[in-house]
């Protein structure tokens, strides 16, 4: 009995995340295999394919874009390699995200929620976008980074999936997680380290107390001074 709950123990967690990137510009993702993500995908935790939609091109010169349908400015990106290359990597236990302006805007919870998942495809496009079809036959999670336009979905997948990742049982200390910018509704209270005093400066007292009980209220304080301030919004959706 005890060694089949310490195997499940182990399962949950060792569990691995299973992440493809399909681009067009695969030579861009080198940050994400720097610092906290690349350290998780060195332990197992994740793991990270980037896979360059071009080889699946039919086209004779790998050519993955063409002029829209009805005119207008830019290039569309075709759907037969986008096609072909999700197909090459999708499973009944893959979630596909689209990177898109139109999308559902990103936020905290949802980097918990997709950590949980077991395989992520994301869909980069580029230009003026991916041809339409693509959407209605695989009909992905469209996620967007905010309120404005990109060149392409490159930069934003980083951002998504670095917020994923650092959620991703094991990849942080929990208490990292739960005490930061919008863990808790909240921003997260100011930090200090050595020297005690830079510039004239002085860290708060009260961090130098050793009284945790005042700690914790002295931070607790300094998250809603700091969130009023720069968004009120977000204690608007506490109440």
């Amino acid at each position: 009995m005890f060694e089949m709950f310490a195997i499940l123990l182990n399962l949950i967690y060792n569990k691995s995340v299973k992440i493809d990137i399909l681009t067009l510009f695969p030579n861009m993702f080198s940050p994400l295999f720097e610092s906290i993500i690349g350290r998780a995908k060195d332990s197992g935790k994740l793991e990270i394919n980037i896979i360059d939609i071009r080889e699946f091109s039919k086209d004779k010169h790998k050519k993955c874009d063409d002029t829209p349908f009805g005119g207008g400015a830019g290039m569309v990106m075709t759907a037969q390699p986008i096609f072909d290359a999700i197909n090459s990597v999708i499973t009944k236990k893959s979630k596909l995200i689209y990177l898109s302006p139109k999308g559902e805007v990103f936020k905290q919870e949802k980097a918990v929620e997709l950590s949980k998942e077991e395989h992520l495809i994301f869909l980069c496009g580029h230009y003026e976008g991916i041809d339409e079809r693509i959407l209605d036959i695989f009909k992905p999670l469209e996620i967007s980074i905010g309120d404005y336009v990109l060149t392409g979905g490159e930069l934003p997948a980083m951002v998504v999936v670095d917020a994923i990742a650092r959620n991703i049982e094991g990849v942080l200390a929990r208490n990292s997680l739960d005490e930061e910018s919008h863990s808790n509704g909240l921003l997260e209270y100011p930090q200090y380290t050595r020297p005690q005093v830079f510039q004239g400066l002085e860290v708060p007292e009260v961090l130098l107390s050793g009284n945790h009980e005042e700690i914790r209220k002295w931070r607790e304080q300094k998250s809603v001074e700091i969130t009023k301030l720069r968004r009120g919004d977000m204690l608007k959706c506490r109440r």
